[in-house]
């Protein structure tokens, strides 16, 4: 298996002209790291004439190499990208896949130059303009419609991620002793956790909402859409690392987005006028959608996937009251 590593430009360059992704007489001029990422290895390779990107996934989170993860997850984000780049709005909003190599498990992507994700938003001083949360709307809301299907197949079952993502939803951030210390990340915490690893009744309501998660639907669904994923770009706003894609309920994907906005603190309007423009679009199962916001909301405060809020302690105690709320409405 060919590994990707920016210190061996030679191979590189040799692996990347067996591909075609190089043209013979085409050379590598700098690699270099475009941003930090959390799941895969990714360089942007720069040569005379211009730039990409390459990602390769392997059998771990490339932030927590002792989290195992399934090493095909990147030949999913191809397949998304390969999808629906058929519409031309939502292929507006996505890189352009040049290639993927399905031995090795690497993609090649256009190069989306600088770019800023929108994780600056957990900021509380921040607030997304109209025109940004519009086009994200739009796109999520578009993708759900769009590419809706009573028999999606099994071409975006995604299996292995998804029981990825259930652990970490659904599961580890009940369990009483998972080996994460939340006082590491804000002292008291484990403490104010301990209230929901207990909660017996909330407890059974995220078990059948996990088994809604691992269930089949029949919308396109992004599978991660949160600040994380959305980049401010020369080109506008795009949409990246839909490797956890998979058909499904529209309230998973709607529910992260809102969750999030909660999170970092958007303000009721804001998440207001993201549901009354999602719905101008596609239909919103609310009790749905509220359930699997709640349970981001939880699974991002007391789980390992812990984000850079700017929180007191007492605000993530009302926060998670709030998400509780949500579930068990």
């Amino acid at each position: 298996m060919f590994i990707l590593d920016a210190n061996d430009i030679t191979s590189l360059e040799i692996y990347l002209q067996r591909q075609e992704w190089l043209s013979s007489n085409e050379a590598i001029s700098q690699v270099s790291v475009p941003g930090e990422g959390n799941m895969n290895y990714v360089l942007r390779i720069t040569t005379r004439e211009r730039s990409f990107v390459i990602k390769q996934s392997r059998g771990y989170v490339e932030k927590y190499p002792n989290v195992l993860a399934p090493a095909e997850r990147v030949l999913m984000e191809g397949a998304f990208y390969q999808t629906t780049k058929v519409d031309p709005f939502i292929a507006k909003f996505t890189p352009e896949l040049i290639g993927v190599d399905q031995v090795n498990n690497i993609m090649a992507l256009e190069d989306l130059g600088e770019a800023s994700d929108f994780m600056f938003l957990y900021n509380s001083f921040k607030v997304i303009e109209i025109s940004q949360l519009t086009q994200l709307t739009d796109f999520l809301g578009s993708l759900h419609k769009n590419f809706y299907s009573l028999s999606p197949g099994e071409n975006f079952s995604n299996s292995a991620m998804r029981s990825l993502n259930h652990e970490h939803i659904f599961l580890y951030p009940f369990m009483e002793k998972n080996g994460f210390d939340l006082d590491s990340v804000q002292p008291g915490l484990q403490a104010v956790a301990a209230i929901y690893k207990d909660d017996k009744e909330l407890k059974n309501e995220v078990e059948r909402l996990g088994q809604i998660y691992l269930s089949t639907g029949n919308c396109l669904l992004h599978g991660d859409f949160y600040p994380g994923s959305w980049l401010e770009t020369m080109h506008g706003i795009k949409i990246i690392d839909p490797e956890f894609c998979f058909y499904g309920p529209a309230g998973f994907d709607l529910g992260v987005m809102i969750a999030h906005l909660h999170l970092a603190g958007q303000g009721k309007s804001l998440i207001d006028f993201t549901l009354d423009r999602y719905s101008s679009i596609n239909q919103i199962d609310y009790a749905t959608l509220n359930q699997f916001a709640g349970i981001e909301i939880i699974r991002r405060l007391i789980g390992l996937a812990q984000l850079p809020l700017q929180r007191t302690l007492q605000e993530k105690q009302e926060l998670l009251r709030f998400a509780r709320t949500l579930i068990m409405a």
